[in-house]
């Protein structure tokens, strides 16, 4: 297949308010010849982005904004839609509204890579609310509210794309989902920005942050350091350990008390005492109460009210950074992290 000639784009963050919105490419050449059919994978590890402090440098980089959601494969197989989570469980019958859309591709086979989201009133990605529209960390419920954010097309009509370049990946994916589109399927689109200006602006939007990939890099299962993210604030699951009583909290719930990995053992690093409502606060507690010890898991000091729990529960925490003796600064609680989205803990070096 041929590449599309690459145009040059246009400002983006001339007016802050703006929308970000990639460029349009020509649509395929129709005339381009066959290529011999490639077997559908079952599954596809996906991509992950490395974590890093500051955007590249260099034209060899594109970015996207990061969304807070939940990583899913859209598989359109030629009798079927599977829609798979990141650690390959068939959530299809969690999303029937991105199953229905996918139904509706104009594809006879697909792989699509991206995120389920729920957008808040201003448009932005909350965690809290896809959460909240699945029943809950282990909750069992279709979401009605949950919208698919494309951002990678790694098999299309009988080929596999996971040796062609970024470039030519997204170039086939805008034909198959159209920039601006509003269905239940969406392009999340690229930006051709410098990535410092675009990470301010998405900070400033109140946005989790923004996704730098190389865009001559083929699609490569783990993480590579080909796409990488930036955060406006770190957030990074941690196990907890234990929650301090308090009577005048959400929940019963004063604080958490999180641990880190360190090799094979856990670390304490602090507690979060803030990000509850009275739903989150009442479903965490519930969780918590199955799984309480009597001796805690991890040395967290002197605590009064403490109630210790088993480390099988991961939180999303969002800080700003870390205290000398190795503390969450300025945390803040975002959601349990569900064993089917990769619930890792965060390691310590």
């Amino acid at each position: 297949m041929t590449k599309p000639p690459r145009k040059p784009s246009k400002p983006l963050l001339g007016v802050a308010d703006a929308l970000l919105r990639s460029r349009p490419r020509r649509r395929r050449d129709p005339a381009q010849p066959s290529l011999p059919l490639d077997p559908m994978p079952d599954r596809i590890e996906p991509f992950l982005a490395l974590l890093k402090s500051k955007p590249p440098k260099g034209d060899d980089w594109v970015y996207e904004i990061k969304w807070d959601g939940y990583r899913l494969s859209v598989h359109v197989e030629p009798t079927r839609i599977r829609i798979l989570t990141r650690g390959g469980h068939d959530w299809t019958d969690r999303f029937p509204a991105i199953k229905q859309a996918a139904l509706w591709l104009p594809v006879g086979t697909a792989i699509l890579d991206g995120e389920a989201v729920v957008l808040d009133e201003q448009g932005r990605s909350d965690f809290g609310l896809l959460q909240q529209s699945l029943g809950g960390r282990g909750g069992k419920k279709s979401s009605s509210d949950a919208i698919f954010m494309a951002f990678d097309l790694l098999y299309f009509d009988g080929h596999d794309l996971r040796n062609s370049e970024l470039d030519m990946r997204r170039h086939l994916l805008e034909d198959l989902v159209p920039a601006e589109g509003q269905g239940d399927i969406r392009l999340s689109e690229e930006i051709e920005s410098d990535g410092d200006l675009l990470l301010a602006s998405a900070c400033e939007h109140g946005l989790e942050g923004i996704i730098a990939k190389r865009r001559h890099a083929p699609y490569r299962s783990g993480r590579l350091g080909d796409w990488l993210k930036i955060k406006c604030t770190q957030r990074d699951g941690f196990a907890i350990v234990g929650y301090e009583k308090s009577s005048a909290s959400f929940g019963g719930i004063g604080r958490l008390l999180l641990a880190a990995r360190k090799g094979d053992e856990f670390v304490y690093v602090g507690g979060v005492g803030t990000g509850f409502n009275q739903r989150s606060a009442a479903e965490l507690r519930e969780q918590m109460d199955k799984l309480i010890i009597s001796k805690p898991a991890v040395d967290t000091g002197r605590k009064r009210n403490a109630v210790f729990i088993a480390p099988k529960l991961v939180a999303e925490i969002e800080y700003r950074a870390w205290t000398p003796d190795g503390k969450l600064r300025h945390a803040s609680y975002k959601g349990l992290r569900d064993a089917a989205d990769g619930a890792t803990v965060y390691e310590l070096a």
